[in-house]
């Protein structure tokens, strides 16, 4: 389709938390022939989310990780015995209610062929898993 370059991306995770995967998009939109458009990136997962965060302090990713933990724990703990959905294990549905909450896409505009992000924003994905996982991250970028 003119106009139009799509990618697939294979992140591996080992467990819970935040990769940042900017160069790896930013690779991607340096690559197509579109000056100016709009980046789509969407995760075809149910336990894991796209943020765009800060990525000059790795503390930012730490908290943002220790605050979701608090905030959904695992099915083990007290708070959370209401939950039915544990056949993959105590972080299974935690791990959904989590993706529910954030992003699986993200819109980013392209200008001068590169994404308009902040100085300080990279692009993440958040792992809601405790087991080791591959995800894949669909990139659409229209011109």
């Amino acid at each position: 389709m003119p106009g139009v370059q799509q990618r697939e991306f294979t992140q591996p995770t080992r467990g819970q938390g935040l990769y940042e995967i900017t160069r790896e998009i930013r690779a991607f939109v340096a690559d197509c022939a579109h000056p100016q458009g709009l980046l789509t990136l969407f995760v075809r997962h149910t336990s894991c989310s796209l943020l765009i965060q800060e990525n000059a302090d790795p503390d930012v990713q730490s908290d943002l990780s220790a605050f979701f933990a608090r905030l959904v724990p695992p099915t083990t703990h007290p708070d959370m015995s209401y939950l039915r959905h544990t056949y993959e294990g105590p972080d299974d549905m935690p791990a959904h209610i989590k993706g529910a909450m954030m992003p699986v896409s993200l819109s980013i505009p392209v200008s001068g062929g590169e994404m308009v992000l902040g100085t300080w924003q990279g692009i993440y994905l958040f792992e809601h898993r405790d087991a080791p996982h591959q995800r894949r991250i669909f990139a659409h970028l229209s011109g």
